[in-house]
């Protein structure tokens, strides 16, 4: 896996149910590269730090694997890397082979995998339409989140690679898919309840379902 991209943003303010808010996802390219902090992206933008930023989604990768699929069926916006809000675009990302507590170097930075990331109605505003959040659950490739276990930098064309496979094979696809699936696979929510690395906030959202 290879850094295509790296991506920061600034606030935007936007209209939404009558009231003017901000995000950050508006991200762009930056060739300066991004140092990445326990909490999140130096210069980069967080708007909501209660649902971004922070360990658990201090960074955010999106494979350009895909940008294609969505360039075909939105051809009429302004591409370019970043669309996602992600801060890192990387070539060869797969959700379904990178398992959430795996240990990655980029750079100077040492990173573990943590969560696949939730589109919200920011991602909507980013797209001009609400639509995008259905059809980006059904693509199921939805980047994942890492956590900074040694801060560094990274630059365009730094390598993402393997230091540390985690013994537990719960996949941050199957993360995403657990999520959304109204009938909870018992294996997976398993595999997902006995991951060291799955945030204690997401585990006890699923307790529920353990019944």
């Amino acid at each position: 896996m290879k850094v295509i991209s790296t991506n920061i943003g600034d606030a935007v303010s936007f209209e939404w149910n009558g009231a003017t808010e901000q995000t950050g996802i508006f991200k762009y390219p930056t060739f300066k590269g991004l140092f990445l902090t326990k909490n999140d992206v130096k210069n980069d933008t967080v708007i909501d730090r209660v649902h971004h930023g922070g360990t658990h989604k201090a960074c955010y990768i999106f494979s350009a694997d895909y940008y294609n699929y969505w360039k075909k069926r939105y051809p009429e916006l302004k591409w370019d890397w970043g669309m996602f809000g992600e801060n890192l675009t990387l070539e060869g990302l797969d959700e379904s082979k990178i398992r959430v507590g795996d240990v990655y170097k980029i750079g100077g930075a040492l990173v573990q995998v943590s969560q696949p990331r939730e589109p919200c109605y920011k991602l909507g505003i980013r797209f001009g339409t609400q639509n995008i959040l259905k059809e980006f659950i059904a693509h199921n490739h939805p980047g994942t989140y890492v956590k900074i276990l040694e801060e560094g930098h990274v630059n365009t064309g730094d390598e993402m690679i393997l230091i540390e496979q985690s013994t537990n094979t719960l996949t941050s696809q199957q993360f995403y898919e657990l999520m959304f699936a109204k009938d909870k696979p018992k294996d997976i929510l398993e595999l997902f309840m006995s991951n060291e690395s799955v945030p204690q906030y997401k585990k006890d959202r699923f307790q529920k379902f353990l019944s």
